[in-house]
């Protein structure tokens, strides 16, 4: 479901547009300010559950990018429900990543948001990832 100004869900539809840029082109900076101060992070995963603040957030993205040769993400909005300056989002991911060690991993996954307007400009404050498929293809040299 799709509610609210054009322009704030165009607005939020950016911003999860900028996230996966950022991931791409593995740019700190750029996918720190997707996030609110106060932001939670939760990634599903075993010892990942809540990651709470967005210093913390980001360190543990530093070190999760440090172990990949490249990664592409590309997003894909199932809904986006905008109520004054709070809104909703579903967002359907597809990422393509290799690993220094050579792996090639294909994951696909959603993300429920929750996102905060502040100062005319939107921003993720909570970020709850749901793995929905997952592959690892070890590749050979010259692939």
């Amino acid at each position: 479901m799709f509610t609210g100004p054009i322009e704030d869900r165009l607005a939020i539809r950016e911003l999860v547009e900028a996230y996966g840029d950022a991931v791409t082109r593995a740019d700190k900076q750029a996918w720190e300010q997707n996030w609110t101060e106060d932001a939670v992070w939760t990634l599903n995963l075993p010892g990942l559950e809540k990651v709470e603040g967005r210093k913390a957030i980001v360190e543990l993205w530093v070190q999760a990018m440090a172990g990949y040769e490249f990664v592409l993400m590309s997003s894909s909005p199932g809904a986006i429900q905008v109520e004054g300056n709070h809104a909703t989002g579903r967002f359907y991911t597809s990422e393509v990543a290799r690993t220094k060690d050579g792996t090639t991993q294909r994951v696909s996954g959603r993300y429920e948001d929750e996102y905060v307007k502040q100062e005319g400009r939107w921003y993720i404050h909570r970020r709850t990832f749901k793995v929905l498929y997952t592959q690892d293809v070890t590749e050979k040299a010259g692939a």
